[in-house]
């Protein structure tokens, strides 16, 4: 039973395979090229997203140590205001 059904199998898969004309095979290798293309494009966008947001965090990093470096100079002002 197991025989008949691998042979079954393997003359289904050999019918499909030899059915595949040339311009089949073109259709799929021009969809492959289509595909290659998306994913190079979708490369490069993540690309120019991930050195996009580099610099949004170092940005963000030098607003952080901006905000606490007056913080702490505006500190030390209201001391000294405080002792006079």
């Amino acid at each position: 039973m197991k025989v008949i059904k691998l042979s079954m199998i393997a003359m289904v898969a050999t019918l499909v395979v030899g059915c595949a004309s040339t311009s089949d095979i073109e259709n799929l290798q021009s969809q492959i090229d289509g595909l290659k293309t998306s994913v190079a494009s979708a490369s490069s966008d993540a690309q120019s997203a991930l050195a996009a947001a580099t610099a949004a965090e170092a940005a963000a990093n030098r607003a952080a140590q901006f905000a606490q470096d007056t913080n702490s100079k505006l500190d030390n002002l209201f001391k000294k205001s405080m002792l006079k």
